[in-house]
């Protein structure tokens, strides 16, 4: 994974430099962690989502394939 460095005291200069207050440039830093947690029901989600489109999905494949083969199955 690429690194990119960043110069924090140069972007809080910056910030300073505009008239941004102190409070305003100082930010918490999140971890992978974090990230993972509050990701964790998103992605339940869309694994639900997923089983929804793939069940859909195969239910109108079957409407399609009953009407045009209809006249093979007796």
């Amino acid at each position: 994974m690429a690194t990119i460095t960043f110069d924090t005291l140069k972007f809080v200069e910056k910030l300073k430099a505009v008239d941004i207050p102190d409070a305003s440039g100082e930010a918490d830093l999140v971890s992978k962690k974090d990230l993972q947690i509050e990701l964790a029901p998103i992605r339940a989600d869309i694994n639900l989502i997923k089983w929804m489109l793939g069940i859909l999905l195969g239910g109108v494949l079957t409407l399609i394939l009953k009407a045009f083969f209809s006249t093979l199955v007796y």
